[in-house]
């Protein structure tokens, strides 16, 4: 497996969950304050389609990693949890890179 696919999962697990981040806040800003609602429209259509390319990255990295079609939906969900794709992200991080370097695939607990 190529860095690059590791790579680009992290990237994007960052800015979807940054994202998310912001559009928690602009919601509170909507519906707790009344006001913010054309920065809430344009942050979650942004977040909508960071979200899709989070999806098919990490999906990439679940398939060549060979987990589990739990594990691969977990980390699919974690992006939209606020917080959880952080942590999800370093421990992916974490069991990925053993790979990178040609060892054998760590065996997928669900």
């Amino acid at each position: 497996m190529k860095s690059s696919v590791l790579t680009r999962y992290r990237v994007m697990a960052y800015v979807t969950a940054v994202m998310l981040l912001i559009l928690c806040g602009c919601m509170v800003a909507k519906y707790g304050f009344d006001t913010g609602e054309d920065l809430t429209f344009a942050v979650s259509q942004t977040h909508g389609v960071l979200y899709i390319i989070y999806l098919v990255f990490a999906f990439d990295l679940g398939s060549k990693a060979r987990w589990s079609f739990g594990k691969i939906v977990w980390i699919l969900l974690s992006g939209t949890i606020p917080l959880a794709a952080f942590f999800v992200e370093r421990k992916v991080a974490a069991e990925v890179k053993p790979l990178l370097s040609g060892a054998r695939p760590v065996p997928a607990r669900a």
